[in-house]
């Protein structure tokens, strides 16, 4: 319990140090190189495009992770219907009635939360992710690979053009790491050359992590599931997928997609059917 809390702290801060390196070497690195001649640059030039898109990407990551740790234990538990005399031991061996709150409910030792529709406990945000706050927690992954898709991109350009090579063929990427690391302790490579592609091969990392979690989180919704229930081998009611979907999107899931917001039409919707 004590590593597993020791990594609920360092792992927010590591996600927090990858993004700030990363619109660091974005904002002063890459889209300054893509400037030929500031003075003849046009106003829809590739690079103020490049720098749009990435500022945008990175904004809804960064406003979806901060609404994903926004909601505090009371906000998540204090409409749940814990009967009279609920004490927390309760939770944590499992004694409450089956009636005394929604079905998947869960206390979390970590971050000391009764989470509704729980799903799992996520180590990068420092959070649970239930009802209120999945929706987000989905966007945050969607535009985090997103966003380290942009930064690879990018990366892979200014390396083509600092050290004249050429991604063409598929295996430049792949003997890239290798080639690098050779020529840095020879002294032929810059470190600075030698960090940016080290953040080639961590962007591509946590963009397919993110975007696999990604996909797997839509499947489960789709099927009207959570994680915690596949674990727990809980049996759920089958429902049309376009429910599952409003149920965690909401009605306004345009808004939700574009802007980061948080989602608040439906988190009751289960409550109710039942």
């Amino acid at each position: 319990m004590l590593v597993l809390r020791l990594l609920n702290v360092v792992a927010p801060a590591y996600f927090l140090c990858i993004s700030l390196v990363t619109f660091v070497l974005q904002i002063f690195v890459f889209i300054p190189s893509m400037f030929r001649d500031p003075s003849t640059t046009p106003l829809f030039s590739p690079a103020l495009l490049h720098g749009a898109l990435f500022l945008f990407l990175s904004a809804n990551a960064l406003g979806n992770y901060i609404l994903v740790i926004q909601s505090s234990p009371e906000d998540l538990g204090k409409d749940l219907n814990l009967g009279k005399g609920a004490e927390v031991a309760d939770w944590l061996d499992g004694s409450r009635s089956p009636g005394s709150a929604l079905p998947s409910t869960h206390f979390c030792r970590l971050c000391a939360r009764v989470t509704q529709r729980h799903d799992h406990h996520c180590f990068f945000t420092g959070n649970c992710i239930g009802s209120r706050n999945m929706r987000n927690f989905i966007m945050f992954c969607l535009y985090t690979s997103l966003a380290c898709l942009d930064s690879l991109v990018a990366g892979m350009a200014y390396i083509s053009a600092t050290l004249s090579m050429s991604f063409a063929d598929p295996l430049a990427f792949l003997t890239l790491l290798p080639h690098s690391i050779s020529q840095f302790f020879s002294g032929a490579l810059l470190s600075s050359e030698m960090f940016v592609i080290l953040m080639l091969y961590l962007w591509l990392g946590i963009g397919l992590a993110c975007a696999g979690f990604c996909c797997h989180q839509m499947l489960l919704i789709l099927r009207g599931q959570t994680r915690y229930q596949v674990r727990k081998g809980m049996v759920v009611r089958a429902r049309p997928w376009r429910e599952n979907l409003q149920e965690v999107f909401g009605k306004k899931w345009l808004l939700g997609l574009l802007i980061p917001v948080l989602n608040v039409e439906s988190n009751y919707c289960r409550q109710k059917e039942k």
